[in-house]
């Protein structure tokens, strides 16, 4: 029994990639045939979208993690959060770039104060190769984290949508 897998000339991301459809990635290419074995029998492709839910998920998964997204995309997804059957973007803060067999993610995060952010960046990256690697089967090369804020104890989300009101 034979598996075949997609091999590109160069591990190149999505975006650069000239032979595939943008934003999907040929993980397998199996062969043809009855005279082959079921699991071997047609392809896998995963979207890139794919990888940028995982990523989000599993980053969100992490404590100290308070959100995650700079400052214009959270305000955009509070939002899209108060809308009436509106859902969470579970993709805000996360850029990844996807080629035949690897993967390089970039989060955007905001932490709870207090937290030590190396430690939560540690888990964070931790969490987000584990979860890809065995969600996608893709090889994650890095995890660049940036964060943008701190979430301090007594800050409160302004209200989206109120004007300030001058005395």
């Amino acid at each position: 029994m034979t598996t075949q897998t997609a091999v590109a000339a160069q591990d190149a991301p999505a975006s650069r990639t000239g032979g595939r459809t943008e934003g999907t990635t040929a993980v397998s290419g199996g062969a043809t045939g009855a005279d082959q074995p079921a699991a071997d029998r047609g392809r896998t492709s995963i979207a890139d979208l794919v990888v940028v839910k995982v990523a989000g998920i599993a980053a969100r998964e992490i404590p100290g993690v308070y959100d995650m997204g700079g400052g214009l995309s959270r305000t955009i997804g509070a939002v899209r959060d108060r809308v009436p059957g509106g859902r969470p973007n579970v993709g805000r803060g996360v850029k990844v770039e996807v080629g035949e067999r690897q993967t390089a993610i970039d989060l955007d995060l905001v932490v709870e104060y207090g937290v030590s952010i190396t430690d939560v960046s540690r888990d964070v990256r931790e969490n987000v190769i584990s979860a890809v690697e065995r969600v996608t089967g893709l090889e994650v090369v890095e995890v660049n984290i940036t964060v943008n804020d701190v979430r301090l104890p007594d800050e409160e989300e302004p209200p989206v949508g109120t004007e300030a009101r001058v005395a």
